[in-house]
């Protein structure tokens, strides 16, 4: 899947996880970026991740993601 898809994609899964339309994409936005991102969204948008894009990731993948573009790579490997 090519990257401008991914986040694309993953830009749509955040507007509906955090019902916030104006987030705006950078590889270096962090949770602390994003109001109300919080553990209990974490795990809502690993749900909404994984759903849409049909792929199963491990704790430990979540675990080492440290930025959004860091998710972008792992779904775009």
């Amino acid at each position: 899947m090519e990257r401008a898809e991914v986040i694309d994609r993953l830009m749509d899964v955040l507007a509906e996880t955090f019902d916030e339309d104006d987030i705006a994409y950078s590889d270096d936005l962090t949770a602390a970026d994003v109001p109300g991102w919080d553990s209990l969204s974490n795990i809502r948008l690993m749900v909404a991740v994984e759903q849409e894009f049909g792929r199963k990731l491990s704790i430990g993948e979540w675990q080492g993601l440290k930025k959004l573009g860091d998710l972008v790579a792992l779904l775009t490997a």
